[in-house]
């Protein structure tokens, strides 16, 4: 078949398996040209096959050398249509982490289900006795309590009063106003409920019961908090509140993780463009002029290099540095201070006429399409490609 991006809103509906390998190939030889790290040896990653979750993956596999499982929720490919990009870059980090001799096995399923967390106990049971690392780091737009069946929907919308601003359709490079109406009440718990910390606790409980974490685990969520330019629709926002039930959580996790001398955190991670990320109005232009600013200054990151970063210099550093609220910090270079003076200044004078002098807006767009394995230079987009590619763990 030959694949060509199709789109349905922001989103792009399919994914190239040759594009999507390139990915974690150059994700792969990154680490490999910046070295090994001494840390954990058995990890499982919740929310692995894309963004921070992938990188995590592969930083795991190829720097730690450790074992790693993979949860996450994918679509395979039928005859006429392609599987979803997470699950062509599954394809192709499985094949490339066992061809080195490195452990490294699949589930696809809710994350959010009690099937899919016994499935995995049951698997670490089974291969790698117990786990000292569990990343959590799900993206999703709804999530069915296992408990009560009930169906929770998240939101992206301001609270208490409407937010107007500037945003851009990266596909045009279009700058326009956006509007969006306030959330009530429902809006807010339910996006709580989806992207809060009540299914990372469910899973440290289900692992901790099942006696699968290793004396001095540490289980690790990312969150973002970002620049006050964002703030109305992220921090303030209804992803904010969700973000603060996360960061909440990790006090109960502590006392959970205490039997096994274990700890929980929170790492506050850099704006870059992700599959979650594009679809947030005003975060596209955010990104597009913070990516301009921090490339002049020689201190841009991308979800490869930022977790790199985080595992070498923060989590198995010889000191691990917290801020006051008890996070780890690795979007430090983001917020200082001379990075958002240009931002915001910047932000104020950004049209649709200058925008692509004044952004890096090109970039965004390229990295976009490159998420879904297109626009790579290197790839021949008009050559018949095989579509129907088998994850190896997964039968």
């Amino acid at each position: 078949m030959v694949i060509k991006p199709k789109f349905k809103g922001f989103i792009c509906t399919n994914a190239h398996p040759v594009g999507c390998r390139q990915t974690v190939l150059a994700q792969i030889d990154y680490v490999k040209s910046m070295g090994e790290i001494d840390g954990a040896k058995n990890v499982l990653i919740i929310g692995a096959s894309t963004g921070f979750g992938l990188a995590t993956r592969v930083v795991s596999t190829f720097a730690l050398k450790a074992n790693t499982i993979g949860v996450f929720f994918e679509r395979p490919a039928t005859d006429r249509r392609t599987a979803s990009a997470g699950w062509y870059n599954t394809v192709a980090f499985e094949e490339l982490a066992q061809k080195e001799g490195l452990y490294a096995k699949s589930i696809n399923g809710d994350a959010f289900s009690d099937e899919i967390k016994k499935q995995t106990i049951e698997l670490i049971k089974k291969d790698l006795g117990k786990v000292d690392l569990v990343i959590y780091s799900l993206a999703s737009p709804r999530r069915t309590d296992p408990k009560t069946c009930e169906t929770y929907y998240s939101v992206l919308k301001p609270i208490g009063k409407t937010y107007v601003d500037k945003t851009v359709d990266f596909h045009t490079s279009e700058v326009s106003e956006v509007k969006i109406e306030p959330a009530n009440e429902t809006e807010i718990e339910h996006t709580i409920k989806v992207m809060g910390g009540e299914d990372w606790k469910l899973w440290i409980d289900a692992m901790i019961e099942a006696d699968v974490l290793a004396e001095g685990a540490k289980t690790v969520a990312y969150t973002y908090l970002g620049s006050e330019l964002t703030y109305p629709i992220y921090k303030n926002g209804t992803i904010g509140k969700a973000k603060e039930h996360l960061e909440n959580t990790v006090k109960d996790l502590d006392v959970v993780l205490s039997k096994v001398n274990g700890k929980a955190y929170v790492s506050a991670n850099k704006a870059l463009v992700t599959q979650a990320s594009s679809a947030i109005p005003v975060v596209s232009l955010y990104i597009s002029i913070l990516y301009k600013v921090m490339k002049e200054k020689g201190t841009h990151e991308g979800t490869i290099h930022q977790i790199y970063r985080l595992f070498r210099d923060r989590l198995y550093s010889d000191e691990l540095e917290l801020d006051s609220e008890g996070r780890i910090r690795i979007d430090d270079l983001e917020l200082s201070s001379d990075v958002q003076e240009e931002v915001t200044k910047l932000w104020q004078e950004i049209t649709s006429e200058n925008i692509n002098e004044l952004t890096d807006i090109a970039s965004f767009r390229k990295e976009f399409f490159n998420l879904f394995g297109f626009e790579y230079d290197n790839i021949d987009y008009d050559e018949d490609v095989e579509i129907e590619l088998n994850i190896p763990s997964i039968e």
